[in-house]
């Protein structure tokens, strides 16, 4: 009975190991996105949308400040000149701010005018075809002959005869028999 014993002993380990690994495998398995996975994933999306982002940004002040050196020029050394120089670099500075002036003139028309437009489109999308606010309906007064003529006819009508257009029976007709017979089989 020892034997017997020892066997079920060994079973009932060997049941409970397997009963343990399938719960763990069960716990382990949450499927393929785990919170912890979600996180780490969100992570990476933000930390990659920030590089993206500061890219850009220094993109943007590259542009920004070879546009701003295109039109003003680099900068001189103003205390080694003598007044004659000076002079020259001023009346160079002054046409430059001349003609910025000008484009930014022009430049602030044709936004004013996009906007104007922009306006205008807004305007004939909202004013939808079809909705017409209701005209106030003005009062006719009729003559006397089309009164008249309104009476005469509603007169005439109310004196029609309606029995002239229907059919006269003579006694002699007589109506269908199997109306009768269907009465009667539906009485019996």
């Amino acid at each position: 009975m020892g034997v017997m014993d020892d066997k079920e002993k060994r079973k009932a380990e060997v049941r409970a190991k397997l009963e343990q690994e399938a719960a763990n495998k069960q716990k382990k398995k949450g499927g393929f996105m785990t919170p912890a996975r979600k996180k780490k994933l969100r992570m990476l999306i933000r930390k990659m949308a920030q590089e993206e982002n500061k890219k850009l940004q220094e993109q943007r002040a590259a542009e920004r400040k070879r546009i701003i050196e295109e039109r003003a020029g680099q900068a001189k050394d103003v205390a080694a000149l003598n007044e004659a120089e000076l002079l020259q670099v001023t009346k160079e500075f002054k046409s430059k701010v001349d003609l910025l002036e000008a484009d930014k003139y022009d430049l602030e028309y044709e936004a004013a005018k996009r906007d104007y437009q922009v306006r205008e489109l807004r305007d004939k999308v909202s004013h939808r075809p079809g909705k017409f606010p209701k005209p106030t309906l003005k009062k006719v007064s009729k003559t006397a002959n089309q009164m008249e003529k309104i009476l005469m006819f509603t007169a005439k009508i109310s004196q029609q005869n309606y029995r002239t257009g229907l059919k006269v029976l003579s006694v002699s007709e007589k109506p269908d028999t199997k109306i009768e017979k269907k009465v009667e089989v539906e009485a019996n």
